[in-house]
């Protein structure tokens, strides 16, 4: 078992002020795998006081001094790269080839991508006798969610680090090991004492603190909607900025002229890629009413041929959701579907036969839903899929945009004209167009309730800039 109950401030490992024992469990298990230290007000004030006092030297470091120290984030990272995966693994029971692949490789992923784009940035605008700079905000505070821990990780700390703010971090308590072995990374990278700081802690207590704390000059948060504008609202009467990214129901429009059983299976797969607990899953697939049929027998097919179990078998296509209080919120949600009148066509509530140990779920299709229904309304955050029909186009890009919510949407099409008119009209951040996925250069967030401002790639760097503009600077 690990015991993770140190935090990393001003560049050594750290106890907590006052010790606060938190079991971390695995979720294919039920077993406690780690204990960590929960945090307090007082962790928080030293960590931003040393990010606070790192910011006077850091914030004007060079960009050669910062593409050195990437790459050495770099270099370390691929030497623990297994470590994390492991460890992904364990606190969060993703099997063991999307904790290998998908998962791990996004901290390697947004960390060389924040080195390539600082190379070229522009901090600096000519404007003949005026010049603009690009500075940093300064004192960031980040907080990251449980479910792609280290990417959330990597596509806030990266492009903090290479415009030259400081940080404290404070991960989920759900699942911190990542972020643990993360921190050990940076001080083994030689990152400077005080620019990174990582606090382990809930969000009532640490996170309040954080949002709340005058010298944290803007907060960059993942996670629930609910938890999002609660930050912005501690946040907001010390003005600072905030950005986030949050949740999503977004719709997967299969349009006529799509090939069914590829857009179907496509579909029905991405569902269940991380077990459902993406905030960006294909969770709503729109088909056209006359092929409604098909595409149930379609989707029984491909959820036949899912893998559930032990995470850390190569058999295994999916594993369980993260912990005890998402496994009963997902099983409410599916016996409220069959309450409401949605058709079940495959799954349903309870373990999948022949696991009575673990929070795994059954992979479920309801069918012949409305808009209006709670599992087509809420996000779940689980292997759960929810077919709506549509009798036109112009009623499923309607029934796409009913929502709060507009972080992704989906278009299946033979035409890839047509497909990019529907796509034109969809209210969501990201949309992707017959299974395409963008890169690490390929900007994420949401419209609406899915948040604000922008991660990945250049556009990442944005929010963690102050834009100056210098009056009669010269030619």
């Amino acid at each position: 078992m690990r015991e993770y109950k140190q935090f990393y401030i001003n560049g050594q490992w750290v106890d907590p002020v006052t010790p606060n024992d938190f079991d971390v469990i695995n979720p294919a298990t039920e077993e406690v795998c780690a204990v960590i230290s929960l945090g307090s007000e007082a962790d928080v004030d030293q960590a931003v006081a040393a990010a606070k006092a790192a910011f006077a030297s850091y914030g004007r470091s060079t960009r050669e001094e910062r593409i050195e120290l990437l790459e050495s984030c770099v270099d370390v990272y691929r030497k623990r790269y297994n470590d994390i995966a492991d460890a992904i693994r364990e606190e969060m029971g993703a099997p063991q080839t999307l904790a290998a692949g998908g998962q791990a490789h996004c901290g390697l992923g947004h960390l060389e991508e924040a080195l390539r784009v600082l190379r070229d940035f522009q901090f600096e605008e000519d404007l003949g006798e005026h010049r603009v700079f690009k500075e940093p905000i300064g004192v960031c505070g980040l907080i990251t969610p449980w479910n792609w821990p280290v990417n959330q990780i990597g596509c806030k700390v990266a492009p903090a680090l290479a415009v030259g703010c400081t940080m404290v971090l404070k991960p989920s308590e759900v699942a911190p090991l990542s972020a643990y072995i993360w921190s050990e990374i940076m001080d083994e990278a030689g990152v400077p004492a005080g620019v990174y700081n990582m606090i382990n802690g809930d969000g009532p207590v640490v996170g309040t603190a954080l949002s709340r704390h005058p010298d944290v000059d803007m907060m960059s948060f993942t996670g629930s909607t609910r938890a999002g504008t609660l930050v912005a609202q501690n946040a907001a009467p010390t003005v600072k900025r905030v950005t986030q990214e949050l949740g999503g129901k977004s719709p997967n429009i299969v349009l006529d002229d799509a090939d069914l059983e590829e857009a179907v299976t496509r579909g029905v797969l991405h569902m269940y890629n991380n077990t459902g607990q993406s905030c960006n899953a294909p969770s709503r697939m729109l088909v056209p009413a006359d092929k409604l049929a098909e595409a149930e027998a379609i989707a029984i097919k491909v959820t036949e041929s899912v893998v559930v179990g032990d995470p850390a078998s190569e058999e295994t296509t999916m594993g369980p959701v993260v912990s005890e209080v998402q496994f009963n919120k997902i099983q409410g949600l599916i016996e409220k579907g069959i309450e409401e009148g949605a058709k079940l066509v495959v799954g349903g509530p309870g373990r999948p036969e022949g696991i009575d140990k673990g929070y795994f779920i059954r992979p479920t299709v309801f069918s012949g839903a409305n808009n209006q229904m709670t599992i087509a309304a809420e996000e779940i955050f689980g292997p759960v899929l929810t077919i709506i029909p549509y009798e036109t186009e112009e009623e499923a890009i309607e029934i796409a945009n009913d929502t709060p919510y507009g972080l992704a949407g989906y278009v299946q099409s033979g035409d890839i004209e047509h497909a990019r008119k529907v796509a034109a009209r969809i209210r969501a951040g990201n949309v992707h167009i017959n299974g395409a996925s963008g890169g690490y250069n390929v900007p994420f967030g949401g419209y609406k309730q899915s948040g604000n401002g922008r991660e990945w790639g250049a556009h990442g760097f944005t929010d963690f800039l102050e834009i100056k503009a210098v009056e009669g600077y010269g030619e």
